[in-house]
């Protein structure tokens, strides 16, 4: 008979890529996820994974079981949670991933206090500032900032996300002070990776400004990008919650070229067609009260 840990344990390797991986997820040993896998495959009486010293890969067998496999255990952990929903418990595991530098500064501490008042509630938080992909790397939702172009997600906003200017007095008193977004082209600039475009981008009275300035860094980590400017390195365009402190110790000065910045949203987004477990909504629910309306890190400055 197929037992439910043997699937949730193949499903979880095909997920990760490899059984090391699988085994972190789930917080067991590597022999204990082996075993699980093996013991399946031998009820089966087929070969679902091949193994080797550098990669993992699905037969053709697992390929055609895995659709049915993950569809029984998200089935599963749904209807475990919705019984622990109908007592009046958010219980069960949930898995985010989040970038770096907000999970850090922002996200931690607004979870810290609902994840005490919800102990039943087994939340894996994976920061990572790489573009996940929420629904194959087996994430329940992802946390962004910026758009979410991705036509697989259903996204929630959770805040507005100012954006600031920002350089160090040092680099401004050598390179001087941008009075509009043309200036901009002669400066040095330390740009986000992720966002896959090394530019600046405002609303000005006739539309959309975008201004290319000269590349001193690229980065994928908002901390780093921070550290950058206030190395006096270049010019950034940060998150108010990255810079705002910066700014007001005196280590960055905002920079005003007489347009703003181009708004964003820092986003909560789960796959299309997955149903949003209560756990995952109240906890969405819970973060856009933490982060306020307008949010802390703007009313701050």
């Amino acid at each position: 008979m197929l037992k439910i840990e043997g699937l949730t344990a193949f499903v979880t390797v095909a997920e990760a890529g490899s059984i090391s991986e699988a085994a972190r997820r789930l917080r067991l040993s590597k022999s204990v996820v082996s075993e699980r896998l093996a013991e399946m495959e031998k009820t089966l009486g087929a070969t679902l994974l091949h193994r080797t010293t550098r990669k993992l890969t699905l037969t053709e067998d697992g390929t055609v079981f895995l659709e049915r496999a993950t569809r029984i255990v998200r089935e599963v952990r749904e209807a475990a949670a919705d019984l622990a929903e109908r007592r009046g418990t958010l219980a069960g595991p949930l898995r985010i991933a989040a970038p770096v530098t907000f999970g850090r500064m922002h996200l931690g501490p607004a979870l810290y206090p609902f994840l005490a008042a919800h102990p039943e509630i087994e939340l894996t938080l994976e920061l990572d500032d790489r573009r996940v992909d929420a629904a194959s790397d087996g994430y329940d939702a992802i946390i962004r900032h910026g758009l979410i172009a991705d036509s697989r997600l259903v996204a929630w906003p959770l805040a507005r996300s100012r954006r600031l200017l920002v350089a160090s007095p040092d680099y401004l008193a050598r390179h001087g002070l941008p009075a509009s977004p043309s200036d901009l082209e002669n400066h040095r600039g330390i740009f986000y990776t992720n966002r896959g475009v090394a530019d600046w981008r405002f609303q000005g009275q006739e539309g959309a400004v975008v201004v290319r300035g000269k590349l001193a860094l690229g980065i994928n980590n908002g901390d780093v990008s921070r550290d950058a400017a206030i190395a006096g390195l270049g010019i950034a365009l940060l998150p108010a919650f990255i810079a705002g402190p910066s700014v007001n110790e005196g280590l960055l000065v905002e920079i005003d070229v007489g347009c703003r910045p181009e708004p964003e949203f820092v986003f909560m987004a789960h796959p299309e067609g997955r149903n949003p477990s209560a756990k995952l909504r109240a906890i969405a629910d819970h973060l856009k009260k933490a982060f306020g309306d307008p949010p802390y890190w703007d009313t701050l400055r």
